[in-house]
């Protein structure tokens, strides 16, 4: 089937799909009416639906005519709480906005299920389809996982609308994407006193100020300079009164790098200097480290290949750009600690039609030219892993 023509065919379809998901966002856990809408979509297609009492989002699943291996397609479907100001005659007026891209995701999943039932005949093995809520949490993903969603599944793949990469170019790079994300809360116990007597006490301000200088140590004295690390305090609360020695503060953090190896490393190197820098001004830390999505690294040499090939099968060599790796999280990562699989990047930005926003603006908007070739990529690395898979 030539998925190219296809995709053109599906275009206006694609587009319409897009605008409509992008009038109703809903944020993460509470994709109600946009999993409904979506089922409904998947069943006048004829396509089987799996949903789930509990939780959102929906799975299709389109099976070929030949037996074969079970490919699984991706696309996260929760917005953000960022009042909309694009101006677009189908942008959100509920408060929510799908500032990140994810209406495109979905309006390229639904194009790609239309082009795989049309090749029913064609694949040699099976479909399946994840319309996934709750990414924009970090743990959406967690609870596919938990549920047995990648049972029997020989691989997956997805693809994020990106806002600084020039549509229609698409970047399928191997290697290290996106970063890891892991947070934490430091809670520094002190002793209070009256500011005129501050000898009295055990000052928790000072301590934390001593920590937040101390941790940046691991950056950049502990890492290797040539991998890519972040540890950044977000938020600081403490003490009672401008005369008070405070007695406690709370602290919120993030650490995010490339490197599975460097990731094992953090939470050890963070609460040594914690309780040695606390005690060092009397005090006491407490340090709740949380592990959330791991690095997104396209390391399996098989499905690169197959992508990269899909791509320049529909859209030659010149439709691949690169792009540099990012420090933001994906919890696509969680699928991709179980099962092989690949994620990828698809332009969003057109300065001549002013889309010019990062994701997470008020004001991105996509190319939306970008999007039937989202789907065709969808759909062609579905049908040439099963078919490569089937030798």
């Amino acid at each position: 089937m030539n998925f190219k023509e296809s995709a053109e065919k599906y275009n206006d379809f694609i587009i319409d799909r897009r605008r409509f998901y992008h009038s109703i966002p809903e944020i993460s856990y509470q994709e109600y009416e946009t999993t409904k809408e979506i089922a409904n979509d998947l069943s006048k297609m004829g396509i089987e639906i799996q949903t789930f009492q509990d939780y959102t989002g929906v799975i299709g699943t389109i099976k070929g005519t030949q037996p074969g291996k079970t490919v699984m397609l991706r696309a996260d479907i929760d917005a953000l709480n960022i009042e909309e100001k694009t101006g677009l005659p189908f942008a959100s007026k509920n408060g929510k906005m799908h500032a990140c891209g994810h209406d495109a995701h979905i309006s390229m999943l639904m194009g790609a299920a239309k082009m795989l039932l049309e090749a029913k005949n064609e694949l040699k093995g099976t479909v399946k389809l994840l319309f996934q809520g709750a990414e924009e949490s970090s743990h959406g993903a967690e609870y596919y996982v938990n549920n047995g969603v990648l049972d029997g599944i020989d691989a997956i793949f997805g693809m994020h609308i990106w806002g600084t990469l020039d549509a229609p170019l698409m970047n399928l790079e191997a290697g290290s994407r996106m970063a890891s994300v892991d947070n934490f809360r430091l809670t520094v116990k002190g002793v209070a006193s009256h500011g005129s007597a501050p000898n009295l006490g055990k000052d928790a301000i000072v301590a934390s100020a001593a920590i937040i200088m101390n941790i940046q140590t691991i950056v950049s004295r502990n890492n290797n300079p040539l991998n890519p690390l972040v540890v950044s305090i977000g938020t600081i609360n403490g003490g009672q009164a401008f005369n008070i020695i405070a007695n406690n503060v709370v602290m919120d953090g993030t650490v995010r790098c490339h490197s599975r190896e460097v990731r094992a490393t953090i939470e050890n190197q963070l609460r040594d200097i914690v309780d040695n820098t606390a005690k060092t001004f009397g005090c006491e830390a407490e340090l709740d480290y949380n592990y959330y999505a791991a690095p997104i690294i396209n390391d399996n040499e098989d499905i690169n290949k197959i992508v990269i090939n899909a791509a320049t099968k529909l859209y030659g060599e010149e439709c691949l750009a690169p792009m540099p790796k990012l420090m933001g999280a994906e919890d696509f990562a969680y699928f991709m600690e179980k099962v092989p699989g690949f994620y990828g990047f698809i332009g969003a930005k057109n300065s001549e039609k002013g889309i010019i926003y990062s994701n997470h603006n008020d004001k991105f908007t996509v190319d939306e030219e970008s999007l039937h070739r989202g789907a065709a990529l969808y759909a062609q690395f579905a049908h040439d892993f099963l078919l490569e898979k089937s030798k």
